[in-house]
């Protein structure tokens, strides 16, 4: 049976739903037994609220752009549709599927939570199952994985979604793949040798606590996305 997956992200007006910020951007890549497909997902909306300055100094996206944009709830089910049933794949999922949950809850009628109708799989927190003690915002993982990102001056959701496609296949397996059809170079991807990681000598460290070094990355996590300056990650 055919496995099909969703690479996933969003750009917003701000950093939290709670606070009254909504989705302006969403970019979908669809991946088919780890084939990228072309179906892809993309679509900026109309928040209907001022954007901050802070969000638009990450991805450069405005008011005035989004002025003749669909609103959510115009799109809302041809999103719906589109990844239901399939497995999303996000970076630091809490944050966009906190939001896409936030905008179906919106809805008259309401859609039901993202986790009811896909399964999810969190990049970050597999990245950091990989490299304990490393950064693994996307920039980072791009340079671990030798990745081109320098066309990515500014964050955009297609744009990310495309490099964390390339990311993820890189972790979990090092097979890239231009389309369905490219059968021969997808054999030669499946067959390379499995990436390894190298560490170097040991370091006698007193770590944190796993709940208290989680609490901190989130926290980074979403700070930086949204174009803050983290004094430890620089």
């Amino acid at each position: 049976m055919a496995k099909r997956q969703i690479i996933l992200d969003t750009e917003t007006t701000g950093i939290s739903p709670k606070e009254g910020h909504r989705i302006i951007e969403i970019g979908c890549v669809e991946l088919v037994n780890r084939r990228f497909t072309g179906n892809n997902f993309h679509v900026y909306i109309n928040p209907e609220r001022e954007i901050d300055a802070e969000a638009i100094a990450v991805h450069g996206i405005t008011n005035e752009r989004l002025a003749a944009e669909p609103k959510f709830r115009e799109i809302a089910q041809s999103f719906y549709q589109y990844i239901q049933g399939a497995e999303l794949v996000i970076h630091n999922a809490a944050f966009d599927v906190g939001f896409i949950d936030h905008e179906f809850a919106l809805l008259r009628p309401a859609l039901p939570p993202v986790a009811q109708y896909c399964t999810i799989v969190d990049t970050l927190l597999l990245a950091r199952e990989l490299h304990p003690g490393q950064k693994n915002n996307l920039d980072a993982l791009c340079r671990r994985y030798d990745i081109n990102n320098s066309h990515r001056t500014l964050h955009g959701a297609l744009l990310d979604a495309e490099i964390l496609a390339d990311v993820y296949l890189l972790m979990t397996g090092g097979q890239v793949s231009l389309n369905l059809a490219a059968e021969e170079q997808a054999e030669q991807l499946e067959q390379q040798s499995p990436l390894h990681i190298q560490r170097q000598g040991r370091l006698k460290v007193i770590r944190a606590s796993e709940s208290e070094v989680a609490a901190h990355e989130s926290r980074l996590d979403l700070v930086q996305k949204k174009g803050g300056t983290c004094l430890w990650r620089v």
